[in-house]
């Protein structure tokens, strides 16, 4: 281990190719951590500690930025907003590590907890049926509204993962009862995602409507030429709160909060949750944890009806 002599500030542009070049992170991903990690270099301006070299950096340094994250003047941060910029200097320590610079090890930098960050949103299985009923399959657009619904369902996939889909990708026939698809998720980590004959059945009716040649698997169409154009994570999102209101479940209701219904479902089916972790693309187990309070909420519910021992005299 050796001592760096450059101050923090200019490690970041190196700190940067690192995630690029050996972590593989998408430019999307690089962009925020320069912004998160950004946050952390102004602070260090603001509190004139810009000469700070990654072997004089404290823990105490440490508890100041994440006061000031909490207390920020212009807009309070959400604890799961502090947390993005809390990992980002994990990871700035992890490079410091990985270069063999002396410096805090990363498992100093604690993440702020918030129960209301962590509680999982999902549907029941009565409120998903009339989110699937509301939009109106006679029309192109409720028809692929409804397809779109029962993908998210039936893989688990996120926003960005479905509306990157093409057309090459699915090849199905009538009556077909399964379709596995290896897809490209977070942080370019692959991993196969899994059709239900059920949904299989609404993505052939709507590729039948389909009468265009874009590549793209749900498509819009826009301008004066109705040209068909990929759709939008924010389209979809749109959609969603229209179908939220037309169906009357929850506002929350979300893409995301479909991840979720699909994850808790198959808990409740008894599926282990390393089983999950592998269905959603997790990259580790903890993240998958958040659905582990779920199975024992059930638990506690089953207990409580079953063994609470009040037909005891």
């Amino acid at each position: 281990m050796q001592k760096s002599q450059k101050p923090l500030p200019q490690h970041v542009s190196d700190f940067l190719d690192w995630l690029e070049i050996e972590k593989g992170l998408s430019s999307k991903s690089q962009e925020n951590y320069s912004r998160f990690i950004n946050k952390f270099i102004s602070w260090l301006k603001d509190s004139n500690l810009s000469s700070l070299t990654p072997d004089t950096l404290t823990p105490d340094h440490i508890r100041q930025y994440r006061l000031f994250l909490a207390r920020n003047p212009t807009k309070p941060l959400k604890k799961s907003t502090q947390n993005y910029y809390l990992i980002a200097l994990r990871s700035l320590l992890n490079y410091f590590a990985d270069r063999d610079i002396i410096s805090l090890p990363s498992e100093k930098i604690k993440l702020a907890r918030d129960k209301e960050d962590r509680q999982v949103r999902f549907l029941t299985l009565e409120q998903l049926q009339r989110l699937f009923d509301a939009p109106n399959t006679k029309i192109f657009q409720g028809l692929r509204d409804r397809t779109i619904l029962e993908t998210f369902f039936s893989t688990g996939m996120r926003i960005s993962e479905l509306v990157a889909l093409n057309t090459e990708q699915i090849n199905i026939k009538p009556d077909a009862e399964e379709l596995e698809l290896t897809i490209t998720g977070k942080g370019g980590r692959i991993r196969t995602v899994y059709f239900s004959a059920r949904t299989l059945e609404w993505l052939y009716r709507y590729l039948k409507e389909r009468k265009d040649v874009e590549n793209a698997l749900f498509v819009t169409y826009k301008g004066k030429k109705k040209e068909p154009h990929r759709i939008t994570p924010r389209a979809i999102q749109k959609a969603f709160k229209k179908y939220t209101i037309i169906a009357g479940i929850p506002l929350f209701t979300t893409p995301h909060v479909m991840r979720h219904t699909f994850a808790t479902d198959l808990l409740s089916q008894g599926v282990d949750l390393r089983t999950i972790q592998e269905f959603l693309g997790h990259k580790s187990i903890t993240a998958t944890q958040i659905y582990a309070h779920v199975t024992s909420q059930k638990l506690r519910e089953i207990h409580e009806k079953f063994h609470s021992g009040k037909n005891l005299k």
